[in-house]
């Protein structure tokens, strides 16, 4: 890991953000052959305390093979909790989907459905990210990759044979391509003058960590209501992450509660079909938006997670999103760099670009319709809504798709989401 002062030489790729999208694509550069260096303004320690990020992620088993095809995936498997049943409701009033079982108008996905084509996977697995980042870290470190850290892209210049990317303390780096990883107020992505389109919703997600009485068995709740998603994430040792959606000035006061007032409201939302319930640590609140970049490369320069899209978490696509294209980009340079081409060079970046194009253009619009079509209580929507998920939950060919694609196990899939090394 590289100290205060030392600026690495000789470096392929320039990775600006050494979140979870990042850390993969530098070990997959590393682990191929590449030289990338990793900024970040958080060191790895406090990215893994439990007051930096209470979040859970949804990994697609697709998403997970790359970890393992990396080396990642013992540090990470007893951590991973597998999902094994989606159970997806819609209704009217809190704590509905404990009593009397799902209504008339539900999903069911179930993981033996595509047993045989999966090799037996789940459906996918749930982690807390502090898991993720600590587990990614270690990775890196042992890697040795190089790691400036605590610090920050000031600017980037980029010209016709390399990117000149400049530090908050005026040290300098050059490499033939640097990404932007760093999330929604990417500099990379600025500084390359790429643009980003996109709109807030009037939620915040609420996310804690609640431990229960009876077996969550790895099902997974969605419960939808007028006012946004209820999600129930199943944990490793019967514990469960929640994602709870509500307006900004109701997930304020949730967080600001007292820790009995905020058991109340849990108690009144959750129901009783998991027995008691306690929670865990802190309580988090994000506020939900959609930015899409415009592009997602530009001469010398290509975007990586939610520096190139952030989504809303209602259908758990976000960070998987970023897995593929971490796995789509290192594969690009790496083939590159193997014929002899020139890998920051506008033909090889494309190849990214439009490898990934339209699938991250669909999941953001999907996920932003999902919202639409479902945070509200709109009579003929509901019923329509209801129609439509009751057909699926019929057509077993619907549901086997919809799990394929869930996993992300869909279309061109890279090298490492086929578990194979690069």
């Amino acid at each position: 890991m590289a100290v205060a002062g030392d600026t690495p030489k000789d470096i392929d790729v320039i990775i600006a953000g050494a979140g979870i999208a990042g850390a993969t694509l530098a070990l997959a550069l590393n682990q191929a052959g590449l030289k990338p260096v990793l900024i970040d303004p958080v060191v790895f320690d406090a990215q893994v305390a439990p007051t930096f990020d209470g979040r859970a992620s949804a990994i697609a088993y697709a998403a997970f093979r790359q970890w393992r095809a990396l080396g990642v995936g013992e540090a990470l498997q007893p951590h991973a909790q597998r999902i094994e049943q989606i159970l997806v409701t819609d209704g009217k009033t809190p704590g509905a989907a404990a009593r009397g079982g799902p209504g008339p108008f539900f999903l069911r996905f179930d993981s033996a459905e595509i047993a045989d084509s999966s090799d037996g996977e789940p459906l996918g697995y749930l982690l807390e990210n502090r898991h993720i980042r600590a587990a990614l870290a270690k990775a890196v470190m042992d890697a040795g990759i190089p790691v400036l850290a605590p610090a920050k892209v000031a600017k980037a210049e980029f010209g016709p044979r390399e990117a000149l990317v400049t530090l908050a303390d005026s040290r300098t780096l050059r490499a033939p391509v640097a990404v932007g990883a760093e999330g929604r107020g990417s500099v990379i992505r600025t500084e390359a003058g790429i643009g980003a389109v996109g709109w807030d919703y009037p939620q915040t997600g609420v996310v804690a960590t609640v431990r229960m009485e009876r077996p969550h068995e790895g099902v997974a709740h969605e419960y939808f209501l007028p006012g946004g998603p209820f999600a129930i994430l199943p944990l490793t040792d019967n514990r469960a992450s929640l994602v709870w959606t509500e307006s900004r000035a109701r997930g304020a006061a949730l967080k600001a509660a007292r820790p009995e007032i905020f058991q109340a409201h849990l108690d009144r939302r959750f129901g009783d079909f998991l027995g008691e319930i306690r929670v865990e640590g802190p309580v988090f609140t994000y506020p939900l938006s959609l930015q899409l970049s415009e592009r997602l490369v530009a001469p010398r320069a290509a975007l990586l997670g939610d520096a190139a899209h952030g989504i809303h978490p209602i259908a758990g696509q976000g960070l998987n999103l970023g897995l593929k294209g971490a796995a789509a980009l290192a594969e690009t340079l790496v083939e590159a760099q193997r014929l002899g081409e020139d890998i920051g060079s506008e033909a090889v970046l494309e190849r990214y670009a439009a490898w990934r194009r339209l699938d991250t253009v669909s999941i953001s619009l999907a996920a932003d319709a999902f919202v639409r079509l479902f945070s509200n209580d709109n009579p003929a929507l509901r019923l329509a809504r209801g129609l439509g998920m009751a057909a699926v939950n019929r057509i077993g060919p619907a549901r086997r798709f919809f799990m394929t694609e869930a996993g992300g196990a869909m279309g061109d899939l890279p090298r490492l989401l086929r578990g194979e090394a690069l």
